[in-house]
């Protein structure tokens, strides 16, 4: 299973809302689910996007858009911002180490990637994962190419 991290490549400070959210991708894209499981707003609060079973199996109706070809084993996460950089709160930054240590605490074989790091032509989500997650002491869960 893959934890992939992502931005809403919005400029810093901006909040989003999940209504944006789901108009930016189930109308203006046309997909048939949103891009991500959850959401870290500029506070630091984790919205859940799409409902799921909290198990290691992403079952069908658990399916995000977040990157073609691997959705079907991954959960998405997206930070608020990221547009022109890493733009990420100390509140956001909490969050997400937060979140993902308790991801790899719950799948201690997960892995835990960039957007960019699937897509080469994306920058999302506008920071060095596997740098970051290095910082924090994570290695054994790092997506490696």
């Amino acid at each position: 299973m893959y934890l992939v991290i992502h931005c809403t490549d919005t400029l810093a400070g901006r909040p989003v809302t999940s209504d944006e959210i789901r108009h930016w991708h189930l109308v203006e894209r046309g997909w048939k689910q949103v891009g991500y499981t959850d959401m870290i707003h500029l506070d630091g609060r984790v919205e859940r996007l799409v409902k799921n079973n909290e198990d290691e199996w992403v079952d069908p109706w658990e399916i995000t858009n977040g990157v073609a070809g691997i959705n079907a084993v991954s959960r998405h996460i997206v930070y608020v911002g990221g547009k022109g950089g890493d733009t990420r709160t100390l509140a956001q930054k909490e969050a997400m180490l937060a979140y993902v240590r308790d991801m790899i605490k719950r799948f201690p074989d997960i892995k835990v990637a960039g957007h960019y790091q699937f897509d080469p032509h994306k920058t999302c989500p506008s920071f060095d994962v596997p740098a970051w997650l290095l910082s924090h002491g994570i290695v054994k869960n790092i997506y490696k190419l």
